[in-house]
């Protein structure tokens, strides 16, 4: 029976003559850092002074005893992160150049001192530059001619912190007469009954040996034989109960196992969890233009989507629980499709597998992002091979609904100069609309493949065009006010987000000598976007009087932006279902602590994005929205089941006289929604007026004005705190009241962000975390909207 080692233990890194303890899985930073060699490159600006670990070589080294007594045996490295020249006492056993592939050296019989020497990156990219010549990118980096996460060399969120390491787990493989070299699982429904068929492949050291596969799932067993060096087993599962989305129904998983028999000895076994379902995505032309809706198990979804990054700018320290905890999170927030996006990794089974359990589909981007990719060797033939491995690792899992080729590089040729400077060089085409999808068609025909985001679907229209496939929504962010996200409704929208600075707890970790301003050294370090600081505070200008010396009212108002931009984004698509499928927010989650378009910040704590986003994003919203000048009231209804009741319109002041009200019938089909007019006496007039819309305990509300223009009352709270929750109580209009309960301690955290309370209302709030609760001082971490006091500026 083939046996497998860990080997991750007795590995040391050279450093200066010297050997530094390292852990496998792991990088050089991570290592040098444990040495006490570098300061942690997230605090202060520290990260500059790593600059110099990208630029030099590396060597891991240890001693390898193979011997085990079986006829083979195989060192199996998960991932070489990135150009590397492996050798055992001085004899090569081979060289990588691929972050995203595993590799395996035979070294039967072998043992002695094994060394792993990594290049630096930037030497193997300039190399494959000068040879293939210049190409355009978003960034001036040298990604795109090396096989590795491109975001380990900086992103306009993310720090330049070049990796080089053993990045995913090291074994040895000690195996005879045959071992399982791949399994490509396909899964499918029919009728009611699952199928599941293996595709097998092994390897083997004895060529006559009489080999079979035995295959079990769900209580059926299969057989087959094999000849040669490959083979089939094929089983059916009458009546499986369908893996659904999360909010569609419940997430079953069947586990499979495959083994490999020698005359009834087993030599090998292959195992994993399926979850039965179908996927389509529906591209077909219809009045509005292309759509892009995925189908699951028949069912059309809205997609309420986040994007997903490195979780770490140093992946290796993304365990398993890290993976649980964020997803955990995104699932809670009624997020039901992640996009792992194209300038990270290929994720580890970890991500899989939680987003298997929760019911969170995954989009899949090959890892193409942001600039022209070479499609000469010694790339293209490393893009197949990674392309290859990875769709077929990533089969079994039901989350996994659709392949993406390419992140913003097809919208890249058209529309950033790309053209005329490649004048004909190749940049990568050839892989989104030839290559990959050839490898899906071929090894994985169970999921549809889209060539890129965005995407229109042919060169006969723009890439980005709203109206056909998939749309980027960027230029709101870069040059206007997010109320333009209202003026088109694209098919769907897979990029679009607004800034805010991370919690108080967690600039106060990563600056913590620093007197925190805006635009303080440190602020600005942790500022990657070009011109970042200058498009949040002409947003802010936009709604607001921009605070000039408060930097606590600076940084509530920018998380409250970032949080009303999404909320005018999302209601708004939502309400024109089904023409428009669905919302991917830029972005779920942070590599670092930084100022970026994150719901939850570099430290894993939740901006008032995130908490937004559970209202958003839950299956019933109601939402106030002008159109051809009228006014409506929208009733999103996701569920499953008819949504019937009333709603009540009230048309009120800000110093809380009702001078309106009205009660209308709602009536929402299943996964429909229904637009209510809303009478034009009950429309708000000026900037002293706004309109309240309640129903089914969901409030919607609509201010005309911006709140510069507003004649906020003092805010009068009562704040009682219990042990657990702090209730605050409303004497007078509240808006966008908000506990930052990181203030209180870094370990606290709320249930719940921005709320808005009419006179009388209440509002209780969970604390976890705080150790010594004091009325004053959840007073003095509450804030809200206010009248503006004289430290502000004019409005720009």
């Amino acid at each position: 029976m083939l046996k497998v080692t860990p080997f991750g233990e007795g590995w040391v890194l050279e450093y200066e003559g010297r050997e530094l303890p390292a852990a496998v899985p792991g990088c050089v930073h991570t290592d040098l850092l444990a040495a006490g060699v570098i300061q942690d490159p997230f605090l202060g600006r520290n990260e500059t002074g790593a600059a110099w670990v990208g630029r030099r070589e590396w060597t891991y080294t240890t001693e390898l005893s193979a011997a085990n007594g079986q006829e083979r045996t195989d060192l199996v490295f998960g991932g070489l992160d990135t150009a590397a020249e492996i050798t055992l006492d001085g004899r090569l056993l081979g060289r990588t150049r691929n972050m995203h592939r595993s590799y395996r050296f035979p070294v039967t019989g072998s043992a002695g001192r094994l060394a792993v020497r990594f290049a630096s990156a930037y030497t193997e990219a300039e190399a494959v530059r000068d040879r293939l010549g210049e190409r355009p990118a978003a960034y001036a980096e040298p990604y795109q001619y090396l096989r590795k996460m491109a975001c380990s060399f900086g992103w306009d969120w993310g720090p330049t912190l070049v990796t080089a390491g053993i990045w995913r787990p090291v074994r040895l493989e000690h195996w005879s007469t045959a071992r399982i070299s791949r399994v490509r699982p396909l899964v499918t429904v029919h009728q009611g009954t699952g199928v599941v068929e293996l595709r097998v492949e092994v390897e083997r050291s004895d060529a006559a040996a009489r080999l079979a596969v035995e295959a079990r799932a769900g209580g059926q067993v299969a057989r087959a034989r094999l000849d040669g060096g490959a083979g089939a087993v094929r089983l059916r599962v009458p009546d499986v109960r369908l893996w659904w989305p999360r909010g569609y129904g419940e997430q079953p998983l069947y586990d499979v196992e495959l083994t490999l028999l020698h005359e009834e000895v087993p030599l090998d076994v292959w195992r994993r969890r399926v979850g039965f379902r179908t996927v389509e995505l529906d591209r077909r032309p219809d009045a509005h233009g292309t759509g892009f809706t995925l189908v699951v198990n028949g069912e059309r979804l809205f997609a309420r989507g986040v994007n997903w990054i490195p979780d770490d700018v140093f992946p290796s320290r993304v365990a398993r629980e890290r993976y649980r905890e964020r997803l955990g999170q995104a699932a809670a927030a009624g997020v039901d499709l992640v996009r792992v996006w194209g300038g990270g990794i290929y994720e580890s089974e970890d991500f899989y597998d939680a987003c298997d359990d929760l019911g969170l589909l995954v989009w899949q981007d090959f890892p193409f992002a942001c600039a022209a990719y070479p499609e000469e060797q010694p790339l293209r033939g490393e893009v197949e091979a990674e392309a290859r491995e990875n769709v077929v690792r990533l089969m079994p899992h039901p989350s996994l609904v659709l392949w993406n080729g390419n992140n913003e590089n097809l919208w890249g040729f058209r529309d950033w100069d790309w053209e005329r400077r490649l004048a004909g060089e190749s940049w990568g085409e050839g892989y989104y609309l030839g290559l990959l999808p050839r490898v899906v068609a071929e090894l994985d025909p169970t999921r549809p493949y889209t060539a890129g985001s965005p995407w229109s679907g042919s060169w006969d229209r723009h890439p980005n065009d709203p109206a056909h496939g998939t749309h980027h929504s960027w230029e709101v962010w870069n040059r206007e006010d997010y109320a333009a996200y209202r003026s088109e409704v694209p098919r769907f929208v897979a990029e679009f987000g607004w800034q805010a600075p991370p919690a108080y707890a967690t600039l106060r970790r990563a600056l913590p000598a620093e007197e925190l301003a805006p635009d303080s050294p440190g602020m600005l370090h942790h500022q990657k976007a070009d011109d970042g600081n200058g498009k949040l505070e002409r947003g802010l200008a936009r709604h607001f009087a921009v605070p000039v010396r408060d930097f606590d009212r600076w940084h509530y108002l920018t998380q409250v932006n970032q949080a009303r931009a999404v909320a005018a984004g999302i209601e708004h698509w939502r309400a024109h279902w089904p023409v428009c499928a669905g919302t991917v927010v830029w972005q779920l989650n942070d590599c670092w602590p930084v100022t970026s378009w994150a719901a939850i910040d570099g430290d894993g704590r939740e901006k008032p994005l995130y908490h937004e986003l559970k209202r958003l994003y839950a299956d019933r919203l109601l939402t106030l929205q002008v159109r051809d000048g009228a006014m409506v009231l929208a009733a999103v209804n996701q569920s499953a089941d008819a949504w019937s009741g009333s709603v009540t319109l009230r048309r009120m002041t800000v110093d809380g006289q009702v001078l309106g009200g009205a009660s209308m019938a709602l009536e929402v089909a299943a996964r429909a929604v229904t637009d209510l007019v809303v009478p034009r006496e009950l429309r708000p007039d000026g900037p002293k007026e706004f309109l309240v819309a309640d129903a089914a305990g969901l409030r919607a509300l609509r201010f005309p004005a911006p709140d510069r223009e507003i004649p906020y009352p003092r805010p009068e709270f009562e704040v009682e705190v219990t042990p657990g929750a702090v209730t605050v109580t409303a004497r007078t209009l509240v808006r966008d009241l908000l506990l930052q309960a990181d203030r209180l301690d870094p370990a606290a955290r709320a249930d719940r962000g921005l709320v808005t309370l009419l006179p009388g209302e209440r509002v209780t709030i969970g604390v976890t975390g705080w150790q010594t609760p004091d009325p004053s001082a959840a007073r003095r971490a509450l804030y809200c909207m206010e009248p503006d006091p004289m430290d502000r500026t004019e409005p720009a």
